[in-house]
């Protein structure tokens, strides 16, 4: 297992799979080990995936700050996780919260990164987020599905700050285009893989500053993918487009059928999506 040491001293672990061209990748949660992405629908057929396990998390060692696991004090780690694999420009795919790492280095080293890969992703960065109605919007979706009511007033009350440890659970469901035993799996994994500290520090006050993110994103040159799941509520297919139109070259592909975690629910698609994309972006830097 590859590690490096983060400027404050902190050893930080990320884990290569596949072969081809690197890609590194930022997990979400906010604040989960990086193996719950797993080989991201059998990307790793067309590159290899580079995934950091952010500090605190997973084989990575906690930091002797806590205040260091704010989103934006992070933007260091991959910085120096570009420089350990010695690369001049990156790939750079990011999941759900760690969108919005991504989109902080970018704003900060914008001429490190060569594309950009943000599935199902947060914004705050940028300035948009996900409310209570987007919730609900996308909740009603999924009212034909067995679960639904006995899961639905939990998932409501996960958004209105009043959810139990129980209520958690209950709502599962409504992040996954099926819910089968794959992705009971892939959930309950979630609770050895989160750290639960760090997400409550993640998006604290002073971590975004989003009308200047905004003003460097409007001149990036870089290429964009945004990834939306169909089912997914967080962010719905409406949001994720606008969000796409704050880039001057994002590409949107929202996957039928998918909710938060389209590596489980639609892995071809997903992985055609993301591999046409970084082979169009390829050919377009080759020639030019």
């Amino acid at each position: 297992m590859p590690t490096f040491i983060a400027p404050d001293g902190t050893r930080l672990a990320h884990h290569a799979r596949g072969e081809g061209e690197p890609l590194l990748c930022l997990p979400g949660g906010p604040m989960r080990a990086s193996a719950y992405l797993g080989d991201l629908g059998g990307l790793t057929r067309h590159r290899q995936l580079h995934a950091l396990d952010l500090r605190g998390t997973g084989d990575s060692a906690l930091p002797a700050d806590p205040a260091t696991y704010r989103c934006d004090r992070q933007v260091d780690d991959v910085e120096a996780f570009r420089a350990h694999l010695g690369l001049d420009r990156v790939d750079l795919l990011a999941h759900s919260a760690g969108c919005d790492l991504a989109l902080l280095y970018a704003v900060r080293h914008p001429r490190r990164v060569r594309t950009l890969t943000m599935i199902t992703g947060r914004a705050r960065a940028l300035g948009v987020d996900f409310t209570p109605e987007h919730r609900a919007e996308g909740a009603a979706l999924r009212k034909a599905e067995p679960w639904f009511e006995g899961a639905h007033d939990a998932y409501t009350r996960l958004w209105d700050g009043t959810a139990t440890e129980a209520d958690v659970d209950t709502a599962l469901p409504f992040f996954y285009g099926r819910w089968d035993a794959a992705a009971k799996a892939h959930a309950a994994s979630e609770v050895e893989q989160y750290n639960e500290e760090a997400a409550e520090r993640y998006a604290g006050p002073g971590a975004f500053r989003p009308a200047e993110a905004r003003v460097v994103v409007a001149a990036w040159d870089a290429r964009v993918l945004l990834v939306a799941g169909e089912l997914d509520s967080g962010p719905l297919p409406r949001v994720a487009a606008a969000v796409a139109d704050l880039f001057p070259r994002a590409e949107l592909a929202v996957l039928p059928g998918a909710g938060h975690f389209p590596w489980l629910d639609a892995p071809d698609a997903l992985r055609e999506t993301v591999a046409g994309f970084l082979d169009r972006a390829a050919d377009r830097h080759d020639g030019g």
